[in-house]
């Protein structure tokens, strides 16, 4: 069969198509008329976060925490403390209707009605990112358009009062645990305070700072010490004996020449003065001495006390250990106890503020037309659905009664042969005159003979 005998069938039964059709329209009419509509309205947030760091945390929603960031504001907003409110916000513990309900519920149901009701709630919203992932649009659904504004105005709302309680419900519980974790740090560090001084007052060493003791400091200073040299004086012993051997003679020859010579003769003057000279020198010399003597004894003392201070550090060098190990569980408890401290001040700042994170953008417009039912797309469709049946039933009709319609019709068996094809009189009858002009001018589509 070519597309044309398939032509002639749906012309034949074009009856059929037109009521199926016309009872498909009519009832999509009749659906559309009677069906509850639904409108939609939508109210949405910024999280801001998602922008620019939190004035309190200093924290941002990054790339890799952003999908389960925007997952968890998106559960929230179908949390019992966000859609109570709307409950309780379009007079829904006062409907007769919905109070009925309620009592023929299913027994198994132990939910109370305020929550029942908020679960009616939850299917109705809807909430979706926006933009560039900083836009939460929350949208409600209700039979009326002023009952979804009211919704998504109240959904907002109480969004917006949820996330703060849970940032301060969160900071609050965290603070309490760092309090908690700094009190204990700080009796920690107490007791290791405690027990270090404890064992330097049992054992006579005291730490200074978190490597070195008392005594390993003066070990390092005694070494100091022992080091620095005797300065220039120390080769001035062999001047000092020959000024004193020189003054030694110069008396004696004083002496020989008083017996010989007065007293205010020119070579005892000479001779007077030479001697208070040398004297002179023979005086420095010898206090040169008496310094080198002094410190080769000083170096002597300093030499035994530093045999004596090595000896004691190794002596105690355990213990020194011991303290050092005491020293580092004092300083670990402290920085504990600092870290710790700061986290709950932190958290308590948090804890106190009213930012909640989230910014209302705009407001809520009242729906002007449903979402549902879409009229001209229901009925558009119904027309095609019953065109669509109607020529399948036709086409069916069609198989189970068979006809010949057309010359063409006959090729289908090699039994039977056209010889003729007999025009219908057209007489004063408009319909076959009408019939007659349809063939006169498509010829091959009606099966008559060219």
């Amino acid at each position: 069969m070519n597309i044309l005998q398939f032509l002639r069938i749906f012309w034949a039964r074009r009856l059929i198509v037109l009521i199926a059709v016309i009872c498909s329209f009519v009832g999509a009419y009749i659906v559309v008329s009677i069906v509850q509509p639904r409108y939609e309205a939508v109210s949405r947030v910024v999280l801001n976060m998602a922008l620019r760091p939190d004035p309190v945390t200093g924290e941002v929603v990054s790339a890799r925490e952003g999908a389960a960031y925007f997952e968890s504001q998106i559960e929230l907003t179908k949390d019992y403390a966000v859609t109570g409110p709307v409950v309780d916000a379009l007079g829904w513990l006062t409907d007769p209707s919905r109070i009925s309900a309620y009592s023929r519920r299913d027994p198994s149901d132990t939910r109370d009605f305020r929550r029942w009701l908020s679960q009616e709630v939850e299917s109705s919203t809807k909430a979706s990112i926006e933009g560039a992932g900083s836009t939460l649009a929350i949208t409600f659904r209700a039979p009326s358009p002023q009952i979804a504004a009211v919704g998504a105005e109240t959904l907002r709302t109480a969004f917006l009062q949820a996330s703060l309680a849970q940032r301060l419900k969160d900071a609050s519980a965290n603070a309490k645990f760092f309090n908690a974790q700094a009190e204990e740090a700080r009796k920690l560090a107490e007791t290791a305070e405690n027990t270090k001084a404890q064992y330097e007052k049992a054992t006579g060493i005291i730490m200074q700072g978190r490597e070195s003791d008392l005594d390993s400091e003066r070990l390092a200073a005694l070494a100091g010490q022992a080091t620095v040299g005797l300065g220039p004086g120390a080769s001035a012993a062999s001047g000092g004996v020959s000024a004193a051997m020189q003054l030694a003679q110069i008396d004696a020859q004083i002496a020989d020449a008083a017996k010989r010579l007065g007293p205010n003769h020119p070579e005892m003057q000479a001779a007077r003065i030479r001697r208070d000279m040398v004297a002179k020198v023979a005086a420095q010399e010898a206090a040169n001495e008496n310094a080198v003597t002094s410190g080769a004894a000083g170096a002597a003392a300093i030499s035994r006390a530093l045999a004596e201070q090595k000896a004691r550090v190794i002596g105690q060098r355990d213990q020194v250990e011991r303290l050092r190990q005491l020293q580092a569980e004092v300083d670990l408890r402290r920085d504990q106890y600092r870290s710790a401290a700061a986290k709950a001040a932190q958290y308590t700042i948090e804890a106190s503020v009213s930012d909640s994170g989230v910014t209302p953008l705009g407001i809520v417009v009242t729906p002007s037309s449903p979402i549902f039912p879409n009229k001209p797309l229901i009925l558009g469709g119904a027309v095609g659905l019953g065109f669509g049946m109607g020529m399948a039933l036709a086409l069916l009709l069609e198989l189970l009664n068979r006809r010949v319609r057309s010359v063409d019709d006959l090729k289908l068996s090699s039994d039977i042969h056209c010889i003729a094809v007999i025009e219908e009189p057209s007489g004063k009858n408009p319909a076959r005159k009408l019939r007659r002009a349809i063939r006169n001018l498509f010829p091959r589509w009606t099966g008559a003979p060219t």
